[in-house]
Formats: structure tokens, C-alpha cells, sequence
């Protein structure tokens, strides 16, 4: 009879894990509390004006954060934003994208990455992803262009880049944009080449549950003078702003309230010295797990690619039910009863959620999906491989994250270890 301990937790035995896991950290110190603290004292909480001059581009932290992130990306211009979703918006618009057009993207992805497109009253179109990187599928993408297309918005998802020197190629032959929503991936490497930099514009993300934070927050890579000038515009009402600097043909000009205040700011300040260190600590615990799960024949850890450095923002695995004798949610189920962390699927396919199937985005009416004779795809089965990641073949863990340790690692094989073959003597 088994003991207690060796009983699975969903049916009645001790489980692995019987406390909490720590809260997320970013290593959040006295670093950030005195440059927050300097500003408060200073009293000035937001250093932008909606006009011309030198406060067009913010204040003090503002600025010394996109200097700060120059450096580390290597890059012409960082361009702040409120957020990921916001900085994404406006390189769409910079990419001079608006109705009736198409932007070939992701549907395995946060929802704000394709909300990006529509709020330039452009349609999204879903490539489908491969399944070693779980970015776009470049056959698939050049199956979806159209004489409509404009852009390229791919996703490096998980940590690790897209084929992004594939999808460059696809771009330029067919005179698009290629733009990366590389939220999830900072400083993460494809051939060389840091993610985020091999298209024109990159998108990078600073809410609390990245790698480093601002608490909401996001930034805009680019080398290019233009792309960069549009974006400051976007964030910071440019519609009256445009027609008093000296730059003609402006498209999209209309501006919104993007701007990243300097508390935010002065927290990414030092949060960006932290960007290394915390990404190390993601690595390093998850080429642990990697070679832990070397015992477990059901469970694939993640593939890198050659030449690619993954930054393993979530540690994605495959799942194999043949071999496993029991289903993806007979496993997860198990896990999250020994107190373990586990997500089965990561996301629903984006053009199944209902905005895409009920075509509504704005008011009672369909637009952007039927301006100007546009048809748009979003029928189940236009991305196969997707749909199976999110049906029956993915599992994710947040586990690798600081603050966990090797010793949290080492648990998380136990509880699979006992949860498979508890499984498996069910069976």
C-alpha cells in the first residue's frame, strides 16, 4: 500500500509543494527606492509637453532610460512607451499601416499583438507558427500574402527568436515590413544578431511579469530616423504637433497619450542594470531542467535552435500522450495538485477568441474586416499547428523565473516523477 507521500495529491495524498511559490521578483531594492524617492522630492512626476521643445521628449528618467537602453541594445533609438500594446500600436502606424490593409501575424501570442493592427483599422492575418521555435511558419507566411499585405508582425515567443532571417528575406522580396513584437525574448539571439534588431522596428515589454519591469511599461527599438520620429509623435498627441517641426508627408497623424511617467521611468532606470543578471538566472535554471528531463520519456524540454540564444521567459515543453499512457490534462491536473506550477496550452489560437469570429472591433459594424471588400480567414483549421499547441502537445512553467532556486528545479522533477507513475498505476 502506498504511503501518503507517494499517493498523488488530486486523490487524497501529501502533495510535493505545500506553500506558495515566492512572488515574482525583479530584485526591486534600495536602487530604485532612491532614484523614485529623488523624484518625489524633486516633485516632478511627468516631464512631457504636448508641444514642440525639449520636453516633446520627456523628462529626466524618461530620457536616461532610453539612453540607458541604447547602450544595451545597441541601437539607434529607444522610444518609451505606457506599455508593450502602446509601442506596438505605433509602429504599426509608423510602418504607415491603416484600412485596408493586412499585416501577417501570429495567432499564438497575447492578444495585444494583433490589437495592435486593428487600432490602425488594418485586419490581422494568421500565419500559422512551426514547432521547434513557435514563431511564424515563413512557408505559411508567404502563403497569406496578399496584394493588400504590408507588414510582417512576428512574435519571438517563449525566449527564443522567431526565423527572423527567413521572415527578412519574405519581407523585403515582397517590400514589407518586418516588425517583432519581442516582448518576451530581450536580448535573446538569432545568427548573431539580437532579437528585436533584425526587423525595423522591435517591440519590448516592461509589465510586472517580465524579466524586468516597470510595473506597466514598454519600449521601441529601431535604427531608423523616420520610424523613430513617428513613434514619438504617436505617444505624445503628435496631431498638433505636426505642421510646427520640420518634417512633411506625416502619415497617420494621429497622436495618443503614450507616455511613460518618470516614476515608471525612474524605476526602469534601474531596472535595466538588472536585465543580465535575471536573465542569466532564467538560463541557467532552465538548461537545468533541460537536462533533468533527460529521465522523462513523455516530456520534450525546449530546442535551440543553432546559432540562437534562448532567454527562456517561459520554459515550454511537448508532451507526448503515446508515450506517456495518459492525457496532457490527466498530467496537468496531477501537477497543480502537488502544488506545482503548469499551464496546459499556453493560448487559445487569437482568431478563435470572439472578436475575430463575431468580426467585431468597432461598434455594431464589421470594420476593419469588411473595408473595402477586404475577406479575412479566422475559420478553425487555418493554423493547424496552433490549434494542436494549444489542444494537446504544449505544457508551460513559469518555474526557471527568479527568485526559484535549482533546489525549486529539483522539486519540480519530483513532482513529475510521481505524478507519471502514479498516473501510470491508475491506468
Amino acid at each position: 500500500m502506498k504511503s501518503n507521500k507517494d499517493k498523488l495529491a488530486i486523490l487524497g495524498g501529501d502533495p510535493v509543494r505545500v506553500i506558495p511559490y515566492p512572488k515574482h521578483s525583479t530584485m526591486i531594492d534600495e536602487k530604485e527606492e532612491k532614484l523614485v524617492l529623488d523624484l518625489l522630492r524633486d516633485g516632478e512626476l511627468s516631464g512631457f509637453s504636448g508641444r514642440p521643445g525639449d520636453r516633446f521628449l520627456g523628462g529626466k528618467y524618461v530620457k536616461d532610460m532610453e539612453a540607458r537602453a541604447k547602450e544595451i541594445f545597441d541601437v539607434k533609438h529607444v522610444i518609451s512607451f505606457n506599455s508593450a500594446t502602446s509601442a506596438a500600436h505605433a509602429a504599426v502606424s509608423s510602418a504607415g499601416i491603416g484600412p485596408g490593409d493586412e499585416v501577417i501575424t501570429s495567432p499564438f501570442t497575447m492578444s495585444a499583438t494583433a490589437s495592435a493592427i486593428l487600432m490602425q483599422g488594418a485586419v490581422p492575418v494568421f500565419a500559422d507558427i512551426e514547432d521547434v521555435t513557435y514563431g511564424l511558419d515563413p512557408e505559411s507566411v508567404k502563403n497569406k500574402i496578399t496584394p493588400r499585405t504590408k507588414g510582417i508582425l512576428a512574435v519571438n515567443i517563449f525566449g527564443h527568436p522567431a526565423r527572423l532571417h527567413e521572415l527578412k528575406k519574405i519581407a523585403d522580396e515582397h517590400g514589407l515590413e518586418l516588425m517583432e513584437d519581442n516582448a518576451q525574448s530581450p536580448t535573446a539571439k538569432y545568427k548573431e544578431t539580437m532579437a528585436g534588431k533584425v526587423g525595423s522596428i522591435g517591440i519590448l515589454s516592461l509589465n510586472y511579469h517580465k524579466v524586468i519591469q516597470t510595473g506597466e511599461g514598454g519600449m521601441a527599438l529601431t535604427d531608423d530616423d523616420d520610424f523613430a520620429l513617428h513613434m514619438q509623435l504617436k505617444r505624445n498627441h503628435g496631431e498638433v504637433t505636426v505642421g510646427k517641426i520640420d518634417k512633411e508627408n506625416m502619415l497617420n497623424q494621429l497622436g495618443f497619450n503614450y507616455r511613460l511617467p518618470e516614476l515608471c521611468a525612474a524605476v526602469g532606470v534601474a531596472q535595466l542594470d538588472k536585465l543580465k543578471y535575471l536573465t542569466n538566472h532564467r538560463v541557467n535554471l532552465a538548461l537545468y531542467l533541460s537536462k533533468l528531463l533527460a529521465e522523462i520519456d513523455f516530456l520534450e524540454p525546449p530546442r535551440i535552435e543553432d546559432d540562437c540564444e534562448h532567454v527562456f521567459y517561459l520554459f515550454a515543453m511537448r508532451f507526448n500522450e503515446k508515450i506517456a499512457g495518459f492525457t496532457r490534462n490527466e498530467f496537468a491536473l496531477a501537477m497543480k495538485a502537488e502544488g506545482v506550477s503548469i499551464l496546459e496550452g499556453y493560448m487559445n489560437p487569437l482568431y478563435l477568441e470572439p472578436i475575430y469570429q463575431n468580426f467585431k472591433a468597432y461598434g455594431d459594424g464589421k470594420f476593419p474586416f469588411d473595408y473595402n471588400d477586404i475577406a479575412v480567414d479566422y475559420t478553425k483549421g487555418i493554423c493547424p499547428v496552433a490549434e494542436r499547441m494549444w489542444e494537446s502537445d504544449l505544457l508551460i512553467t513559469d518555474i526557471c523565473k527568479y527568485p526559484n532556486t535549482v533546489e525549486t528545479v529539483d522539486e519540480y522533477l519530483t513532482a513529475i516523477k510521481k505524478v507519471a507513475a502514479g498516473l501510470r498505476d491508475e491506468k
